[in-house]
């Protein structure tokens, strides 16, 4: 099993959503992240699902997934060279000993300090997903209050996502 990403560009319908996400949880799949926007046509929206699963079975999702009437294009970006990034909002505990520390380490992960008390500090970072992850094993040991991430969003590179 791997980490497979899908797009799916879907005409904006009420309750397409709910039919794609259908297809994954009725095949037994968890969906790691989902992330829905609207693209430059506001009749089209482009839904990103991040899941782990055998390729077999993805595969037979993607074409349940083409059979949809409401669904335009469906990509697998898991192997092609894409843009992925997602959106974190991280609450640290801080002692005044190691707010500088701390404040450092989010300078080179180019955090934003969304937010700064005398206890603790909310970054947001805008990354690739595997630098969230190492910024956040890199906070675990000050104390992670809180932690939000948004679902990932990719898009293909240069000529193939036309």
């Amino acid at each position: 099993m791997r980490q497979h990403v899908i797009s799916v560009q879907v005409e904006n319908k009420f309750g397409v959503l709910a039919r794609v996400a259908g297809l994954f949880s009725a095949r037994g799949y968890n969906i790691d992240s989902l992330s829905v926007s609207h693209t430059a046509s506001n009749d089209i929206s482009i839904i990103t699902i991040v899941v782990s699963g055998d390729d077999r079975v993805i595969e037979q999702v993607k074409k349940q997934l083409n059979k949809l009437i409401e669904v335009i294009k469906v990509s697998d970006h898991s192997d092609l060279p894409a843009i992925q990034r997602e959106l974190s909002l991280i609450h640290v505990e801080v002692k005044s000993s190691a707010r500088d520390s701390l404040i450092k380490l989010g300078e080179v992960f180019k955090a934003d300090i969304a937010e700064i008390s005398q206890d603790s500090i909310i970054f947001g970072l805008d990354a690739e997903p595997k630098k969230i992850d190492d910024f956040i094993e890199l906070l675990k040991p000050y104390g992670i209050k809180e932690l939000m991430r948004t679902g990932r969003i990719s898009m293909l590179k240069d000529s193939e996502n036309l």
